[in-house]
């Protein structure tokens, strides 16, 4: 049997693996797989692997059909019921004796492209020209929009909140174009309220896809303010809530939670803020997931392929990772950002 023969060998390795019998129950973890997923080894003993797979039924379809011997795994989510799930690609292969092998290769082993490598300088030179041919319609744009911010004093409170917000996102446009037309080194950040991004965010989206989609918020009150670019990281999660409502999501939800001793890259950041949009949409096509990250790629015809490519930038200029998980029905990106333990002296980033 593998548990008497094989364990001792599998238990060295650096690389994540669980073993189970051939009824399917784990046998065993080796220690590198109790740590990636922060539980201890014992907790898995018994359980029915297929359950390891937090979202998804991968495994327990693969262990039911005796056609195959390998399955090659993209992106599954691993862990125990209650705890948070790690991701990885990976195998899950049939035994001589009956039994399984997973082993798992985390995703962070994987990085995605660097789309500011990958951009090429015709492409660059494009979009200096784009945005010096955007200049002047979008100063007409300012005046038009001032011009309504000063008869606005007697509309409603909703009509002059759709105005102020036309007017901020005409300003973010500016800044956008002056740095494609003059590219800087990133300035310091400064706190911000996340949830102030996010509702920005939401408001763009309700005014875009009306009540054809549902916009839902999971936040943690308790975060408090972090350190960053508000308008970059309202650009940045725009473009993904923007992509899942293109994607025929009837449900869209925001979620912010902190993590403690989180990885991201090569570094363990004592704290974390994890901001995912979740959609019901189609989800990533197959064929898109290697390079979905790259700049023009995309899955729709009129589709430019640079949103992405931008949302991960911006992850980096934060010194985060933009990742995603996805099948069709359930897509999940998730941005994680590094950020120092802040005593501002500030109430909690709720709204």
């Amino acid at each position: 049997m593998l548990m008497s023969a094989s364990a001792p060998l599998l238990e060295s390795l650096a690389t994540p693996v669980a073993w189970a019998g051939a009824e399917g129950r784990v046998l065993g973890v080796n220690a590198a797989f109790a740590r990636w997923l922060g539980i201890s080894a014992r907790r898995f003993l018994d359980q029915p692997l297929a359950a390891l797979e937090i979202e998804g039924d991968a495994l327990a379809r693969f262990i039911d059909n005796d056609e195959r011997d390998v399955l090659r795994l993209h992106r599954v989510a691993i862990g125990l019921p209650g705890e948070t799930p790690h991701f990885a690609e990976g195998w899950l292969s049939r035994l001589d004796d009956g039994g399984w092998l997973l082993e798992a290769h985390p995703v962070d082993e994987f990085p995605s492209p660097d789309p500011t490598h990958a951009l090429p300088s015709a492409l660059s030179a494009a979009l200096k020209g784009l945005a010096h041919e955007l200049r002047n319609p979008l100063a007409g744009l300012k005046g038009a929009a001032q011009l309504l911010a000063r008869r606005a004093v007697n509309r409603d409170q909703d009509e002059r909140e759709l105005i102020e917000l036309i007017g901020a996102e005409i300003e973010r446009l500016n800044t956008l174009l002056e740095r494609l037309l003059s590219p800087a080194p990133a300035g310091p950040h400064d706190h911000l309220n996340i949830h102030a991004v996010l509702e920005r965010v939401l408001r763009l989206a309700e005014n875009e896809a009306g009540w054809s989609v549902r916009l839902q918020r999971d936040y943690d009150p308790s975060i408090p303010e972090i350190l960053g670019d508000a308008d970059r990281l309202t650009q940045a999660v725009w473009n993904l809530v923007r992509n899942a409502i293109q994607a025929g999501a009837s449900t869209v939800s925001l979620r912010t939670r902190v993590e403690h001793g989180q990885r991201i890259r090569d570094h363990v950041h004592a704290m974390a803020l994890r901001l995912e949009i979740v959609d019901d949409g189609s989800g990533v096509p197959d064929e898109l997931a290697e390079h979905l990250f790259l700049p023009l790629v995309s899955g729709r015809a009129d589709g430019s392929g640079l949103g992405l490519a931008l949302a991960q930038q911006v992850a980096r200029e934060h010194h985060g990772s933009l990742t995603y998980r996805s099948r069709p029905g359930h897509t999940v990106f998730t941005l994680l950002l590094p950020q120092p333990v802040l005593d501002t002296g500030k109430e909690p980033g709720h709204v």
